[in-house]
Parts: C-alpha cells; structure tokens; sequence
C-alpha cells in the first residue's frame, strides 16, 4: 500500500509463491531498503539495506510450514537478490536469538559468505552451535556487541545496538547512520519497565537519537491491533507461582524454548518451592546451556537432575520443563501426549502447563495435544485467562512511546501481516507523521529513501523457499503441487511395456491409490486398459516408420504422451477428483538392458492431470 494524502492505494499481491527477478532501477545516491522476508506475514525475518555497491543483512529468519506444505519442515525467505548479488554484501546485523530473525542463516551460509555477523552474545552463542552443525562455520565470523556498542560495516553503514526488552534475553534495536541519515529498525520490542534479567530498556539513548533526527523508522508491527501497553513478563510470576503450588503431584511445564526470561521465572519458582527440574528437548536443553553460561538465567547445578533418574523422584517434587507448546508433530509433549515417549508417560494427578499461546495455524495441533493430554488423566492449565504467557511484542501504546521517543520523519511498518501494518501506519499518523511519509510495502518491494523523500521504486524476486523434512533440500513448486494433488486428490499409476510391432507385451498394471471415486475400481482398470490398446491401434502408424523389414524409426515419447492424453480423458470423465497421474512405458529396449546389465535412461513420464 502507498498513501496519496489520505485515501490509501493498494498494490495487489502476487499470488505465486515466486515471482519472477527482476532488475532495480536505482537511483544513485538513495539508501535501498529491500524486505525479504517478515512482511504480510510473521515469521521468516530478513532485510537487506543497499547503498551504492553496499549490502548490508538485518536478520535472517525462519518460519513453518502450514498445513498444505507436506514434509516440509521450514519455510525459506526466497534470497536469489543476495544469492545474484553476492560480492556486495558486506555484513549481517542481528538483533535477537529467535528462530525467526536467526534461523535462516545456516541454510543461506551454503549459498554465499558473509563475511562478518554482528550480534547479542546469546544470539551468537545459539547460532554459533547451529553453523557448526550445518559445516558452514568457517563461511562467516561472529562478533559478539555489547549495548551502546557501534560497529562499521563497509564505507556507507556505521551500526549502534541499543538495549530493548523482548521475551528473549539480549534483544536490541539498531541505529544505523547512513549517508541520507539514520535509520532506526526496533527489531521486536516490548516497553518492559519490570524485566526479569534487570537489563531495562535504553530509552534515553532513542531519546537522544530521536532529539538529533531520526530519518526513518522501521518498527514491529506484530501487536498493532491489540490496545493498551503489552504486560510485563513480570505478569505472569504470581499465577505460575500459585499453579504450581496447587498441584499435588509432577508439574509438566512446555513453553517456548527461546523464551529466557519465562524459562528463568519457572526455574526460579521450581527451586522456590523445593522442586527438581528435568529439561526435555534438544532446544530446551540448549537454550538453557547458553544462558546459564552467559548468567541469563540463574540457578544452581543441583536443581537439574537427568531424565533417566526421574522415576527415584517423588512426584510432589519433580518439575518436567519440556517442548511442544505449539503442538509441533516430533516435539516431546506431543509424543508424550500419544504415548510415544520412551521416558515419560502422563500419570493420572500430573499438571501440565501451556505457558504459551498458540501461533496463528498451530491451533489445531495445540488443541489435540490438550485433548490427548487431559483423556490420559492430566490437569491441563491453558487460555490467555489464566495469565500464563504474555507476549514479547508491543501493543498500541508501545509503539506510540517508540514513535515519541524517535520522532522520525519517515515511517515504515514491518514484522507484521497486512492488516497490523496498516493499523500500525494510521497510529502512526495519530503520532504526527504524514500519510505520505510512509509506505506498507509487501516482501521484495524496493523502498527507496533520500534525504528529501521515501517511495517504492521497483521490486525485486521474493517468496519462499520450503525446506524438506530431511533438510536436504529446497521443495520445488512443481514438487509441492505433486505432494498436494496426491494428499487431496490420489495417484493413478499405470505400467505398459510395448513391443516395437505396437503391441502390448503383458496387460498393463494398474493401481489406483487415495482415489475416492464412485465407479468400480476394475471398471476403470479396464477402461484404461482398453484406451492404452485403441491408441496403439488406431495411432501407432503416426509414431512408428519401417525401414526395409526389420528397421524401425520410433517416437516412444510422442506415443507416451499420447497415452497420457487418452488416459486423463477417460480419468477426467470418470473420476470426479483430480488425482496424480503416472505413467511408466517399457520398451523393449529397456528390457533389454535389464537382461544385458546396460544402462539406459528410463522411458519413463510422470504428468499431473
């Protein structure tokens, strides 16, 4: 969206997951703000800012699959401008240690260098085990800022990190001095006057920042809609406290593994009240590592005891910390919950805690998990009534005091879908700035900002790329509508070897898979088998020449595609779904080669009808 005055202009969306590149026309001596990932969406966090011959990253997030995207495990901002822009880039700046702002990194490291990242202690602690696991370390170094710390990277960006408060330990706000003036990105943020880790929010370096000129301010947008000022973390303290005074028997607690500051209030509590903890989950366990290390979370050595000595434990002084809180497929309480855990099983008196609420699309999962969890006799506290989660991002009036302390002259919306960016940008406008000094812009669209103005100038290649479960690789979209069309719609497969004399060598072999149909499955059978020998019948002279008596020209791959055709005629008549079909045709050559040992490319078509 762009504002002429006050009535807005939408740019429709494009609905392909990819668009194609495209080539930016730059004006020189503007500062390019390209998103990449984050926008009309939460999650897969990542922006690039250009200036001349200069790129430099602000995050490189992750996020999940929705329902659609079978064995996809994460979903990829699409980075083909950095991948074709690769000799620019100059420097990453990271503001947090959420999966979303960090998680894409590994993955991109396999595609080009960075040659330095800049970031929080723990954020590099947590990222620093992740490159390692990839193999991709040695593409990149991390230096680790402190806050109020500047940092040069390239000729054109000069980079101050300024402490912020957010659900995870060490998130910071970036100041970044540019040749058209300074640019201020929140990262994500919450006005937390009371915070868990004592690490209080720098508003008077914002205020000093906002006092000498603020050229333009980027700023989360993910609470936009929500009235009022976000609670502290703080909150939830005195309900968890209470909760878990009440219960009688094991406390089973899940929230977010990155939620540090949750992690230490339930840690906290826990040795309060004279409770064991056992961590369960690789994130968990991890997360936990980090901020004991860098003195984030504080507790002693002795309120840790491992998994396997937890059935020694009376069951009034156990606590279980786990994963799952998003009812995630492999994560520990949902395998707990389907009795799938080989360590831990729910016992009848158990309470289990959802210190966390569920992200848009994980809902479903969530509910399911509960539902499991309560018909095998365990006390489920969840709902946002119960006062056990509070979110990490600001609401309206957080912003507000972000828009005060700033005071910019130019505005941009992000980290957030469509409707909280334009909510976002008219809080703005309460705020003082002109409509037709800001822009809501859409993931790849080019914001380019001077002295004197800020506009969209051109777009760039942007969408996603999802990662398969095995993470070996990014799923094409001709793959994932494969993987659509046989979860919705079936497979037909059909198998008939051919003789050069346009003969069927066997009766071809036909299965119909996940096809919901009203018509006889042998019906059908036969029906392709008879449209499969009308077509060497009636058109194999077309795609068969003789030369002398035993010479034969044959255009096998005309003839399959002919087969196709007559057999998703006949599909399409009847079967009222649209399922998968492939195609597999033996020739005689190819069972030659079996025979002889020789290898030959298969004649082999697969097309989606």
């Amino acid at each position: 969206m762009i504002r002429n005055g006050n009535t807005p202009i939408i740019r429709k969306r494009s609905s392909a997951l990819n668009t194609q590149p495209s080539t930016p026309v730059f004006n020189s001596g503007a500062l390019k703000i390209i998103p990449l990932g984050g926008l009309h969406e939460i999650g897969k966090n990542t922006c690039v800012f250009q200036y001349e011959d200069e790129i430099v990253i602000l995050d490189a997030g992750l996020a999940f699959p929705t329902d659609g995207m079978h064995g996809v495990n994460i979903v990829l901002p699409d980075v083909t401008y950095l991948r074709e822009n690769r000799e620019k880039i100059k420097g990453m700046i990271v503001t947090h240690g959420h999966e979303d702002h960090i998680g894409g990194i590994p993955f991109h490291l396999k595609q080009f260098e960075v040659p330095v990242i800049y970031g929080p202690r723990l954020a590099m602690a947590l990222l620093q085990g992740k490159l390692e696991e990839a193999g991709v370390a040695e593409r990149t170094e991390l230096r680790s800022v402190r806050p109020r710390e500047m940092v040069r990277i390239g000729k054109y960006f000069l980079v101050e990190y300024i402490r912020n408060t957010h659900s995870i330990a060490d998130s910071f706000t970036v100041a970044i001095t540019t040749p058209v003036g300074v640019v201020i990105h929140t990262g994500d943020f919450k006005i937390d006057h009371t915070p868990v880790d004592g690490e209080f929010f720098d508003f008077q370096r914002l205020a000093e920042y906002g006092e000498k000129g603020v050229h333009c301010l980027l700023s989360d947008s993910t609470n936009a809609e929500i009235p009022g000022f976000t609670p502290s973390e703080n909150s939830v303290y005195p309900n968890l406290e209470r909760i878990f005074a009440q219960a009688q028997g094991r406390i089973l607690v899940t929230t977010f593994a990155s939620s540090v500051h949750r992690l230490n209030i339930i840690l906290n509590i826990a040795q309060k009240q004279g409770r064991l903890v056992s961590v369960v989950g690789r994130s968990m366990l991890n997360v936990i590592a980090h901020a004991r290390t860098l003195g984030y979370v504080k507790c002693e050595d002795r309120l840790f005891v491992p998994l396997n000595s937890i059935n020694g434990i009376p069951d009034d002084k156990l606590l279980i910390l786990t994963t799952g809180s998003q009812g995630e497929p492999l994560s520990a309480l949902t395998r707990i919950a389907e009795g799938a855990h080989r360590q831990i099983s729910i016992k009848k008196g158990d309470t289990v805690v959802f210190s966390a609420n569920p992200i848009p699309g994980n809902t479903i999962a969530v509910v399911n998990t509960i539902d499991k969890l309560m018909m095998q006799g365990a006390n489920v506290i969840y709902g946002r009534e119960k006062g056990i989660h509070v979110s990490g991002h600001g609401c309206q009036e957080d912003q507000k005091l972000m828009l005060a302390l700033t005071r910019p002259k130019f505005f941009v919306p992000v980290h957030g879908e469509h409707r909280m960016l334009v909510q976002h940008s008219k809080t703005a406008q309460s705020m003082g700035i002109p409509p037709e000094n800001m822009v809501i812009i859409d993931n790849g669209f080019v914001v380019e900002l001077t002295k004197e103005s800020i506009r969209i100038a051109d777009k760039v290649q942007a969408g996603i790329e999802p990662v398969d479960s095995s993470r070996s690789g990014v799923v094409k979209d001709e793959t994932m509508k494969e993987r659509r069309q046989l979860a919705e719609e079936g497979v037909v497969t059909v198998a008939a070897a051919v003789g050069t004399d346009g003969k069927l060598l066997a009766r071809p072999e036909i299965h119909l898979k996940g096809v919901v149909n009203s018509v006889d499955p042998a019906s059908i059978q036969q029906q392709l088998s008879q449209t499969i020998e009308n077509v060497l019948t009636e058109r194999w002279t077309e795609f068969a020449r003789s030369f002398g008596t035993e010479t034969k020209e044959i255009d096998w791959e005309g003839l399959k595609t002919q087969i196709e055709r007559s057999i998703q005629r006949v599909l399409r008549r009847e079967i009222p779904s649209n399922p998968l079909l492939v195609l597999l045709v033996q020739t005689p050559e190819e069972a030659q080669s079996k025979v002889t040992g020789r290898r030959r490319p298969r004649s082999t078509a697969r097309v989606a009808s």
